[in-house]
């Protein structure tokens, strides 16, 4: 882990998502944080260790989804499937399946595994999931304040997590998109996928993957907006949590009251002319019973005696 030590930033852009906005102060205490996303080693140890199933693997509950099809309830997760032409941006059904079978273990369904990637980040990983491990080892799932702050690595108001320019020198910095999204990825930064943890340098606070390879995890809820700046310095939050649970649930589907949480850092799919999500200003609302393959997390440790 690295000690992020505590201090006030800006959170939050005014230039890109209106989710991301407003720009408001925030201060947090120091943290120590995992320095790479939870790899593929690292949740097998915890599965071994205590018998842990996913969210993934287990059949849901028809309670849980009023109007859903039958057949439509089986264990299993959604998986990046692209197709081989052109489509319609407004549609992220045309590149998502929710394929039955897919887990951590077995990343794209039935018939994959994770042979030779233990170093890369474990995916197809649901909120309960990322909490119940962070409770294994000790530690917690960071706020979305905490995240953002550390991913800044000390550069207050930086559009990305290394500077301004997204590719310095023409040099990748993250594993994000290049090409056409959804069909093309011409792999300038060398993965079609996600990457081993700590192939691109780290930020200024040492953290490795705060941009891009698998969006991650925050313990808040989701709001669509975050709240105003503070009139005055001494009015600044300290520690700010997010919205609360009932103010979580996606307005588009009433009927269902399945809460969302905070996700941050983009991931391998975030491409610049799509999903221009791979900066620590960027959020994004994920039910919290929902796994992907370019959904991870990372844990935190608040030590008092620091």
């Amino acid at each position: 882990m690295a000690w992020v030590p505590g201090g006030t930033f800006r959170m939050g852009s005014d230039r890109h998502y209106p989710e991301e906005a407003p720009v408001h102060r925030v201060t947090v205490d120091g943290f120590w944080i995992d320095a790479t996303p939870v790899t593929n080693r690292q949740f097998r140890a915890f599965v071994q260790a205590t018998g842990h199933v996913t969210v993934a693997e287990t059949k849901p509950n028809p309670k849980d989804y009023p109007g859903a099809l039958p057949h439509m309830l089986r264990a299993g997760s959604l998986v990046f499937s692209p197709p081989d032409h052109p489509v319609s941006l407004q549609d992220w059904s045309q590149w998502w399946a929710f394929v039955f079978g897919a887990t951590w273990r077995r990343p794209s369904g039935p018939g994959s595994s994770i042979k030779g990637l233990d170093d890369h980040p474990v995916v197809h990983v649901a909120y309960p999931d990322a909490e119940a491990y962070a409770r294994w080892a000790g530690k917690e799932l960071p706020t979305e304040a905490e995240w953002e702050y550390a991913a800044r690595g000390g550069l207050d108001g930086a559009e990305f997590a290394w500077g301004d320019e997204l590719m310095p020198g023409g040099r990748p910095m993250a594993n994000i998109w290049q090409g056409a999204f959804p069909f093309r990825n011409t792999r300038e930064d060398g993965y079609e996928h996600t990457s081993p943890v700590k192939t691109y340098p780290p930020n200024g606070h040492g953290l490795y993957d705060m941009i891009g390879n698998v969006w991650e995890w925050t313990s808040d809820f989701y709001a669509a907006r975050h709240s105003a700046d503070a009139a005055k310095p001494c009015c600044v939050p300290l520690n700010p949590r997010g919205a609360r649970e009932e103010q979580s649930y996606d307005p588009c589907q009433p009927e269902i009251h399945i809460p969302r949480r905070v996700l941050k850092g983009g991931s391998h799919l975030c491409a610049p002319s799509y999903c221009r999500r791979y900066r620590p200003a960027a959020r994004h609302p994920e039910p919290v019973d929902t796994s992907t393959s370019h959904v991870g997390f990372r844990c935190i440790f608040r030590d008092a005696s620091t």
